[in-house]
């Protein structure tokens, strides 16, 4: 800002007195918006066996809900005896943790293991048992379970064939997934059309108490599943919308659907064959992922029913999807800015697109999800590269690696923070220098955590966060190597990212 010279001394010097409480109180805001709360670590652990672990989006579950109970899957020590149900081969069961317990979810009769996709706010969970093997692809077969608030189990079945999956639940107690039929089929083979394995039809479903499982249909294909339910009864996913194999995907074409009152609506595409929905709000706003004309790419879109199905752009280059939605209507995922050189977070709000940056001199990052303070959780690093770390993004940025904000823990880093529910929790994935993963779940040691034992409410500032653990890896030799692919090249890069919707057990799918 530019003042004009005063002629007046005694005006400028009063003018400056007055001016300096002002200026002093916009600095100290500018500062209090640049500083993070401490974190308290609590390790969720296993059931004695090494790993435990989140599902992870896309497409987003709910793995905390508003009142701290975080839902996921931990080994047992005993070997799975009839199939690698996790890539570990270990006997596993969903947990429900909550106030400081883990609570083991059981799974149906036998050696089988389960694992969890959604926690409603009423502390029901919705996941999968295995349950023995499918004989028509010698794979594993999973039942849709419901879990009630006292961990009580209830198989929800299948549409008549050997494999299905309860994807969510909202606070009415209705789920809704995908369960295959008796009708033979191609494309239940492909675990990435509907991360469902099998040889039959898979449609999409609802499950309430009184009416049990309800075929939805398809908008016109064989196959369809359904990943979301908000507090309305609304339903969201994906079909197939014919039975014609388009040349550049080699499956029918693919888009999401929005049910509701007994009809799947067609959200139609951004111009290509393939689109999935990857998270629906409690206003009836989807969002996800929609191929351009020609398949080589895919944009993040925006779905309500006033303004249909909008395009959100991206960074200046040509590729990006949305991962999740709050009922704010903030939008957040990943984009590339003009040239492809890498994927950056980004935040959609108020119809603007911010670009949320990385950490230190990590190229890429992505954004898993937002709650309604803003706060904004995800993973920075080299998509396609292990070395991953979680950051948080809140009050304008800078993003920080929550690496620092928890207490020291030399043989651990935070590779991926998966989820935050409204009162800052935080549903994160770390590994272990030996090797083992397992899942954490971060409290913030703020006002609305007062009570919590072990909380550091010192906060600390972003500057200072950043030192603490400065990036391990360089951006110049990857760039450098990215102006050597083709375009073809380069969107396989990037969708290594998507790398994450294979995460429906925590399992590496069948190649």
């Amino acid at each position: 800002m530019k003042f004009e010279p005063w002629s007046s001394v005694i005006t400028a010097t009063l003018f400056a007195a007055l001016a300096l409480p002002i200026v002093s109180t916009a600095q100290e805001e500018k500062l209090e918006k640049r500083e993070h709360h401490h974190y308290k670590l609590v390790d969720i652990g296993t059931f004695g066996g090494p790993n435990s672990s989140f599902v992870g989006p896309p497409p987003s579950t709910r793995l905390l809900n508003n009142s701290g109970a975080a839902v996921g899957g931990a080994d047992t020590s005993s070997p799975d005896p009839s199939s690698c149900f996790n890539f570990d081969c270990y006997l596993s069961y969903g947990f429900k943790w909550q106030d400081g317990v883990v609570h083991k979810l059981s799974s149906l009769p036998g050696f089988n293991s389960s694992f969890t996709f959604w926690v409603n706010d009423t502390g029901q969970v919705a996941g999968v048992s295995e349950n023995g093997i499918d004989p028509l692809t010698g794979g594993v077969a999973t039942e849709a379970i419901l879990w009630g608030k006292d961990g009580s189990l209830t198989d929800l079945g299948t549409l008549g064939g050997n494999v299905s999956s309860a994807n969510a639940v909202n606070n009415l107690g209705q789920v809704v997934g995908e369960a295959l039929n008796t009708i033979p089929d191609i494309y239940t083979s492909n675990f990435n059309n509907f991360f469902i394995l099998g040889a039959t039809q898979v449609h999409a479903f609802r499950w309430t108490k009184s009416q049990g499982m309800k075929d939805l249909g398809t908008l016109g294909g064989t196959d369809s599943a359904a990943f979301y339910i908000n507090e309305r009864g609304q339903i969201a996913g994906w079909s197939f919308t014919d039975t014609t194999v388009n040349s550049t995907t080699g499956t029918p074409t693919q888009d999401p659907f929005f049910w509701e009152n007994g009809k799947m609506l067609d959200l139609g595409n951004l111009g290509g064959t393939s689109g999935v929905a990857n998270a629906l709000n409690n206003l009836g706003e989807v969002v996800g992922a929609s191929n351009l004309a020609g398949d080589l790419t895919e944009h993040p879109f925006l779905w309500n029913k006033s303004e249909g199905m909008q395009d959100l752009g991206t960074l200046g280059g040509t590729f990006g999807h949305a991962n999740y939605i709050n009922d704010a209507g903030e939008v957040v995922g990943t984009a590339t800015p003009t040239g492809d050189p890498f994927g950056r977070a980004f935040l959609w709000r108020n119809s603007v697109m911010i670009n949320l940056g990385t950490i230190g001199t990590d190229p890429d990052s992505e954004a898993y999800a937002v709650n309604l303070q803003g706060q904004v959780v995800g993973i920075t690093g080299v998509f396609g590269v292990l070395d991953h770390r979680a950051f948080l993004w809140e009050n304008g940025g800078p993003m920080v690696d929550l690496n620092t904000l928890i207490p020291p823990t030399p043989d651990l880093q935070l590779t991926h923070a998966l989820y935050i529910n409204d009162r800052g929790e935080i549903a994160v994935e770390g590994n272990f220098t030996n090797g083992d993963f397992h899942a954490f779940l971060l409290i913030p040691c703020d006002e609305n955590h007062a009570g919590v034992e072990d909380c550091d409410f010192d906060t600390v500032h972003a500057e200072t966060a950043a030192q603490v653990r400065p990036a391990q890896i360089t951006a110049p030799s990857v760039a450098s190597s990215l102006a050597n692919l083709s375009p073809a090249e380069r969107k396989t890069r990037f969708r290594s990212m998507m790398a994450n919707r294979n995460r429906r057990f925590g399992v590496v799918p069948p190649k």
